[in-house]
């Protein structure tokens, strides 16, 4: 049986004439009665479907994404929303990274065929890596890529001293994933996942952790969920459990430097720079100070009156960024 999100999504769907969201929930319902044993029924449904799809113009309508352009009571104060327009291409990343980012957007839009076969698509992203390295842009890629609204969360606002109300926090946000198909975001998740053990806070600490926990199991949305952490080794054991991919941000290595350095002196003369020298200088820097150090030399040049970057204008605006640290992730 249809379960109760299931139903209104149905009903809400086809009150606003989204096709696709309509054939796409009943696809759904098909594929948990084949996983309960009503295999006849399932069949039924899914060539009433395939009849009514080819009978139908395709709709292309994203019906979710007029109400979220301004949510409304508690869960205001809780999400910020943006309709991003970047790309996968607009990243560089690491062929791993790329790849499996490639497969989830896939996963997304074939998500209609997957429920021909019982299968669902990745849904529940776990991003880590250190400071920098293009988690949240991440998040921000997906939701283009997918057309969906960002709704990153202010886990500010979500957590408070009181367990009880940061459940019913995190009840909003779990609700909203059902009413409106989005990229939901906790960045720094580790501040609601975390396994850390300060004796007087520990019993809170479970309790939250908990109620995340329950609410990701009991999600069963065509949201997106995607959580990032620096700090991986905080979060308990369980969380790892939830997500359908778990994906690793390294730094980048000496080819992936180059790239973003290309990237953001594109519209600049470069082709002199001596890249052995400027491969050294990024050792251990993020994606992101490696593109805030290569604005920072494009500034130079553009108001020296000059079109061509030179080598030791690059160099000493990456020491400049390094020089901000006195370790890797670690600021004065």
């Amino acid at each position: 049986m249809a379960t109760n999100d299931q139903l209104k999504a149905l009903v809400m769907s086809h009150a606003e004439g989204d096709d696709s969201q309509f054939y796409s929930v009943a696809m759904q319902v098909a594929a948990k009665a084949a996983r309960s044993g009503q295999q006849k029924f399932a069949q039924d449904l899914r060539d009433m479907v395939d009849g009514l799809r080819k009978r139908t113009p395709a709709n292309t309508h994203i019906a979710s994404v007029v109400p979220v352009s301004r949510p409304r009571g508690e869960l205001a104060s809780l999400v910020s929303v943006s309709y991003p327009a970047a790309r996968l291409s607009d990243l560089v990343l690491s062929d791993d990274v790329e790849h499996k980012l490639h497969q989830v957007v896939l996963e997304q839009r074939q998500r209609d065929v997957l429920a021909l076969y019982g299968l669902r698509p990745a849904k529940k992203l776990l991003l880590v890596g250190p400071p920098g390295t293009g988690k949240t842009t991440t998040a921000s890629v997906i939701a283009g890529e997918l057309g969906l609204p960002l709704l990153a969360i202010r886990l500010d606002a979500v957590i408070t001293k009181f367990m009880g109300e940061t459940a019913a926090k995190l009840r909003i946000i779990f609700d909203a994933l059902s009413d409106t198909r989005g990229v939901y975001l906790f960045d720094e998740v580790d501040a609601l996942a975390s396994d850390r053990g300060a004796s007087n806070d520990i019993g809170e600490i479970r309790r939250v952790l908990n109620s995340f926990l329950q609410f990701l199991d009991a999600d069963e949305s065509d949201s997106v969920v995607v959580a990032a952490t620096n700090h991986p080794q905080l979060l308990d054991g369980a969380v790892f459990r939830r997500f359908d991919s778990v994906v690793h941000f390294p730094l980048p290595d000496g080819a992936h430097a180059r790239a973003i350095i290309q990237n953001r002196l594109s519209l600049l003369r470069h082709s002199s720079i001596s890249w052995e020298r400027v491969i050294q200088a990024t050792q251990g820097m993020s994606h992101a100070e490696i593109a805030v150090a290569s604005d920072s030399a494009a500034k130079q040049t553009v108001l020296a009156g000059r079109t061509q970057v030179r080598t030791a204008d690059l160099v000493s605006a990456l020491d400049d960024r390094r020089a901000l640290y006195v370790g890797p992730g670690q600021r004065h």
